[in-house]
């Protein structure tokens, strides 16, 4: 158990690392940073490929076609929002609504899939929900009054980061129950070598849209970075922060921290291991106000218990099987 934990306690510190790259790289924009973390990780996962093979080459044509898709909806899309919210709206806001990620999945899968896993009692849920809810309410109030005594803060921007959050959510919701779907679907297949075809499948969305990020910025008169100011072609003003920074997350919280998940998850009960997930949102909250210098407001860690305390709640209701309805013979 112990062992288990601490996987999982390192999968989150290397998750949390994805929150970083915006805030340390703000003059990048967020379609260059999520081409350049996943060009990192589709090139990670070729030496990982070679060694796995023999598995792939089992895969047919439809499972190519499900993992470009799971890995543009998944890795690209979600991260081009994710980093775009947290360029626009700072750190905290956008790390609360994604850390309601577990509970989100929960409720649409407990619509989609009751047939299948069961059916959560809506009864049980509305408590957590509501604490969830007030937990993101106080570190929003607190954000948005930050907001207020800067002269030269945007509520409109602040306002756009908080819903490209949200389409982070939507798309990171989408992905794992598909995800779940494939690998239901084929039990015979490894985990480990679907996870390196998603890799695989990354790499050339990355190159294409490196590749038309760059072309579009390289046809505009003067190019210019997410902060507005002149933006040097090909790398930005800082290559080697940039090249550095995308090979770190590429590594750590693309492959290792996935590697540490799956660990974990062999060690620990699955109804203990998803709760565990609440390290990334911890560790991503604990970065930004590293960064920032300062410690958390009191409202903001209350927000932050809140939402721990929610998530918990919501992942100790347990999925009731529906009544079989009988047979008309």
């Amino acid at each position: 158990m112990w062992i288990g934990t601490l996987f999982a306690l390192a999968a989150g510190l290397m998750w949390g690392l994805v929150f970083v790259g915006p805030l340390l790289l703000p003059e990048y924009p967020a379609a260059y940073q999520s081409f350049g973390r996943y060009l990192a990780f589709g090139l990670i996962a070729l030496p990982l490929a070679w060694l796995d093979r023999a598995r792939l080459r089992e895969l047919g044509r439809r499972d190519w076609l499900a993992a470009l898709e799971l890995a543009l909806v998944g890795n690209i899309v979600y991260y081009l929002f994710l980093a775009s919210a947290i360029q626009r709206a700072g750190g905290p806001l956008p790390t609360m609504i994604i850390g309601t990620l577990p509970v989100v999945i929960a409720l649409v899968s407990n619509r989609r899939d009751a047939a299948r896993d069961g059916r959560l009692p809506w009864v049980r849920l509305l408590p957590p929900l509501l604490l969830i809810a007030a937990g993101i309410g106080l570190v929003n109030q607190v954000e948005l009054a930050a907001l207020r005594r800067d002269p030269a803060a945007d509520a409109g921007r602040y306002a756009l980061g908080a819903l490209l959050a949200v389409g982070a959510v939507v798309c990171w919701t989408w992905y794992p129950i598909r995800n779940a779907d494939w690998l239901r679907a084929h039990p015979g297949r490894s985990p480990r070598t679907w996870a390196t075809a998603q890799g695989l499948a990354t790499l050339p969305l990355a190159l294409l849209g490196a590749a038309v990020t760059l072309g579009v910025m390289a046809l505009s008169e003067a190019p210019r970075g997410a902060d507005g100011l002149p933006f040097a072609l090909p790398l930005g003003p800082r290559p080697l922060a940039f090249v550095g920074l995308m090979a770190a997350i590429g590594l750590l919280a693309s492959w290792l921290g996935t590697l540490c998940w799956n660990e974990a998850s062999q060690r620990l009960p699955t109804t203990v291991v998803g709760q565990l997930i609440v390290f990334e949102t911890l560790a991503a909250l604990g970065y930004a106000f590293a960064l920032r210098g300062a410690w958390p407001a009191p409202a903001t860690l209350a927000g932050v218990a809140l939402l721990v305390v929610g998530v918990l709640a919501a992942l100790r209701a347990r999925p009731e099987p529906l009544a079989a309805q009988a047979h008309p013979d």
